[in-house]
């Protein structure tokens, strides 16, 4: 008799951020599904955010780790801090990205926090303004690191050399 093997350990930190139990109102009474909300990381710069709904929550979750794997950015750091300060924006969320010195590490809500830690970012502060709600704090943090540029890439649009740049 042959055993199933196990499936390939991912080299992707996976944490839910938030299960909820949602329900649509139909002509025969309501329907309930439960949405979830995913986070996907290697902790080396790579991260994503996924949501997934279903009927079951294994399945919810499965279609969450689908879609935030294929939303994933590469979070351009700095030793391991973030380059800049930068705002990310989703819906009324507003997430303000700082970086840190090092050792400090990372100073965030709850959502936020975990989508900071999944990217590898280990000294960075960040601060929620506006809504509070964890679906738009995770979507306003990617949408804040996937504005961080580097200044390498600064200077290379600026066709300048990085020292200029620095100055």
């Amino acid at each position: 008799m042959a055993r199933q093997q196990d499936a390939p350990k991912s080299e992707f930190k996976e944490t839910i951020v938030n299960i909820r139990r949602v329900a649509k109102t139909v002509k025969g009474g309501r329907n309930m599904r439960f949405s979830v909300t995913m986070v996907v990381g290697d902790g080396k710069g790579r991260v994503g955010v996924g949501l997934g709904k279903a009927q079951e929550i294994p399945e919810a979750v499965r279609k969450a780790t689908e879609d935030a794997k294929k939303n994933m950015i590469t979070v351009p750091m700095v030793g391991t801090t973030v380059p800049h300060r930068n705002v990310g924006v989703y819906g009324a969320g507003r997430v303000l990205i700082m970086p840190a010195a090092e050792g400090t590490g990372v100073i965030a809500g709850s959502s936020v926090r975990v989508v900071l830690e999944s990217a590898g970012l280990k000294d960075v502060r960040a601060k929620s303004i506006g809504s509070h709600n964890t679906v738009n704090m995770a979507l306003a943090t990617m949408e804040g690191l996937k504005n961080l540029t580097t200044i390498e890439k600064v200077a290379a649009l600026r066709g300048k050399s990085v020292d200029e740049i620095a100055r």
